[in-house]
């Protein structure tokens, strides 16, 4: 699978909004949760994504650096449009790669929702914290020891 890797400043306008587009889709409206999506965070990141056969974006993370989020780097906005064929978990495995070569990460911090926690237990999260709730979804903070 070939995944996009971009740096914030590196984004043409219309991947920009490709990526805001589908994560208001997914974490707002899908998931009717009302939150400042767009927090700040973007400028620091690298965003990774996928576009399918249709030319639309079916999987997207974004890459922090330490101390963005967390005193160690981040994968956070994880979307897979596609479930069950293994798009997800080459995403997180990019996300990984991009987060060691790019930041020189040792060490990976999420705040996974807790429905969740299987699938990154699947690629090496461990759960770190109790369930909390977070803009009111079940979510439970996970690392990755890379």
């Amino acid at each position: 699978m070939d995944f996009t890797v971009k740096h914030f400043s590196e984004l043409t306008n219309e991947e920009l909004y490709d990526i805001l587009r589908l994560r208001v889709n997914v974490f707002v409206v899908e998931q009717e949760c009302p939150y400042p999506e767009i927090d700040g965070n973007d400028g620091c990141a690298y965003h990774v994504f996928h576009r399918g056969e249709n030319g639309a974006l079916d999987a997207y993370l974004r890459v922090l650096p330490q101390g963005a989020t967390f005193p160690t780097a981040a994968l956070g906005r994880v979307i897979s449009m596609k479930r069950r064929c293994g798009l997800g978990s080459e995403l997180m495995r990019k996300g990984i790669e991009v987060a060691k070569e790019k930041f020189g990460a040792d060490r990976l911090t999420i705040e996974a929702q807790t429905y969740a926690r299987k699938f990154y237990e699947g690629v090496g999260f461990r759960k770190t914290s109790e369930e909390f709730l977070e803009d009111g979804i079940p979510h439970i903070e996970m690392q990755l020891e890379i």
